[in-house]
C-alpha cells in the first residue's frame, strides 16, 4: 500500500504540508540532472559566451514560471497533475494526461538507468558485457528511495544537492582558468551551429515534463507562495546551473559529455561519484512519478507495486537501447507534454475560477471532449512549429479551450433562448 503522506488519489491534506526548505531541496534533487548538462553541453558548442547566458536565462525563465504557474494551482487544490487532469479531461478521459505523463518520466529513467551503467562501464575500465546486469541492479535499486516515498528523496536532496553544488563549481572554476579567464571564454569561437528558436525550445524541452509533474511535491506545500517560490528558484535556478555548467565546460573543451569533462580535468573520481549520487536524486522522483500516474491510470492506491513494475519495465527499456534515442525524445515531449498544462491552467482559471471542488464530490463528465480536442491541437500545432515548441503548445492548447468554452457557452445559451 501506498505510504502515509501519498495520497494518490484525493487532495493533500493540511497535515501533511510542508515548508519552503523541504520543497525545495526536493525539487532541486530533481532538476539536478545530468542529462540537463549533456543538453547544456550542446549550447556551449553552438552559442558564444554572453549569447548562451542569454539564451539559459530566458529557456530557464520561462520554464520557471510554467512550473510556478501549475506549482500555485496544486498547493491551493492539494492535487497532483494527473487529478487536475479529471477536471479538464473526464473522469476517464484523464487517463490520456496519465499517460503521456508516465510514458514521459519513464523514458527519462528508462535512459538514467542505462547511462549509470554505461559510462561506469567506460570509465572504469569494466566488461561490456557487465552493461546489462548493472542496468538490472541499478533500475532496481533506483526504485528504492521511491518506495520510500517523500520522506525518502527529502533526506537524500539534503545529502546529495549540496556535493553536486560544489562539484559544479569546483569544475566551472578549473575550465574558467583553463581557458585563461572570463576573457578566454569570450572569444571562443563556436564550432557547430543551432538557431535561437531551437536553443530555447531545448532548454525549456529539457525538462517540461519535469516542470509538468513536479506538482506531485509541490502540492505539498502549506502555501501557494511557498510552492511559487520553491518552484522559481528550483528551476531557474537549479535547471539553469545545470545547463550553463554544462555549456560553460562544453566551450572550453569542445565536449558536451559532463562526465568527459570532468576525466579531462582530472576529476575522474569525482566524476563517478557525481554520476551516482546525481542520477540517484533524480530516478527516485521519476519513477515516483510514473508510478503516481499509474495508480491514477488503474486507480490503485497501491503506488509501491506500482513503482516496482514500471522500475522493470524501465530496465528493458534501458537494455533495449534507450540510451541512444534522448534527442529525438526531447523533441517529442517538448511537444506533446506542456499542452497538457496549458488546458490544465486554462481549465482553473477560466471555467473554475480559481477553485476546484472537492474531487471526491465534483460531478465529473466521462469524457471531456473540449479539454481533450484543445490538448491534441495544442500538441500538433506546438510539434509543427518552427518557433518554441512548448510555449506554442502551452498558449495554442489553454486558447484552444477558452473559445471551446464560450462556443459551448453560446450554444447553451441560445439553446435556452429558443426553449423559451
Amino acid at each position: 500500500m501506498s505510504s502515509p503522506g501519498d495520497f494518490p488519489l484525493s487532495e493533500a491534506p493540511a497535515c501533511a504540508r510542508k515548508g519552503l526548505l523541504s520543497i525545495s531541496m526536493v525539487l532541486f534533487s530533481f532538476t539536478f540532472f545530468t542529462g540537463t548538462m549533456f543538453a547544456g553541453g550542446k549550447l556551449g558548442m553552438a552559442f558564444p559566451f554572453a549569447d548562451m547566458l542569454w539564451i539559459a536565462a530566458i529557456g530557464n525563465g520561462l520554464l520557471a514560471l510554467y512550473a510556478a504557474g501549475l506549482a500555485f494551482i496544486a498547493s491551493r487544490s492539494g492535487l497532483n497533475t494527473v487529478l487536475m487532469g479529471r477536471f479538464c479531461f473526464g473522469e476517464a478521459g484523464s487517463r490520456l494526461s496519465d499517460f503521456l505523463l508516465g510514458f514521459a518520466e519513464l523514458g527519462w529513467y528508462a535512459w538514467g538507468t542505462a547511462t549509470i551503467a554505461i559510462v561506469l562501464v567506460k570509465l572504469l575500465g569494466l566488461a561490456d558485457s557487465l552493461s546489462t546486469p548493472l542496468m538490472v541492479a541499478f533500475g532496481l535499486g533506483f526504485s528504492v528511495t521511491a518506495i520510500v516515498g517523500y520522506k525518502g528523496l527529502d533526506v537524500l536532496s539534503r545529502v546529495s544537492v549540496p556535493l553536486m553544488f560544489a562539484l559544479l563549481m569546483v569544475s566551472m572554476y578549473i575550465a574558467t582558468g583553463h581557458a585563461g579567464g572570463f576573457k578566454g571564454l569570450a572569444a571562443v569561437i563556436p564550432h557547430e551551429t543551432m538557431t535561437f528558436s531551437a536553443a530555447v525550445t531545448m532548454v525549456f524541452g529539457t525538462f517540461a515534463s519535469g516542470a509538468t509533474q513536479a506538482t506531485n511535491w509541490t502540492r505539498l506545500s502549506r502555501t501557494g507562495r511557498i510552492a511559487i517560490v520553491a518552484s522559481v528558484v528550483s528551476f531557474l535556478v537549479g535547471n539553469g546551473l545545470m545547463v550553463v555548467a554544462g555549456a560553460w565546460c562544453a566551450m572550453v573543451y569542445q565536449q558536451a559529455d559532463i562526465v568527459e569533462v570532468l576525466v579531462l580535468q582530472g576529476l575522474s573520481f569525482a566524476a563517478v561519484i557525481m554520476l551516482c549520487l546525481n542520477l540517484w536524486t533524480i530516478q527516485g522522483p521519476t519513477i515516483y512519478n510514473v508510478s503516481a500516474a499509474a495508480c491514477h491510470l488503474l486507480r490503485s492506491e497501491r503506488r509501491r507495486t506500482m513503482t516496482l513494475i514500471a522500475a522493470g519495465i524501465g530496465v528493458l527499456l534501458a537494455i533495449g537501447g534507450m540510451y541512444e534515442m534522448l534527442i529525438p525524445f526531447l523533441v517529442l515531449l517538448g511537444s506533446i507534454i506542456p499542452p497538457v498544462g496549458g488546458v490544465i491552467m486554462a481549465d482553473f482559471w477560466y471555467r473554475h475560477g480559481g477553485n476546484y471542488p472537492l474531487l471526491a464530490t465534483a460531478r465529473l463528465p466521462r469524457y471531456n471532449f473540449k479539454g481533450l480536442t484543445a490538448y491534441g491541437v495544442g500538441a500538433v500545432v506546438a510539434y509543427c512549429s518552427p518557433w518554441v515548441a512548448p510555449l506554442v503548445g502551452i498558449l495554442v492548447a489553454a486558447g484552444c479551450y477558452v473559445v471551446l468554452l464560450q462556443l459551448s457557452d453560446r450554444h447553451a445559451t441560445a439553446t435556452l433562448q429558443g426553449e423559451q
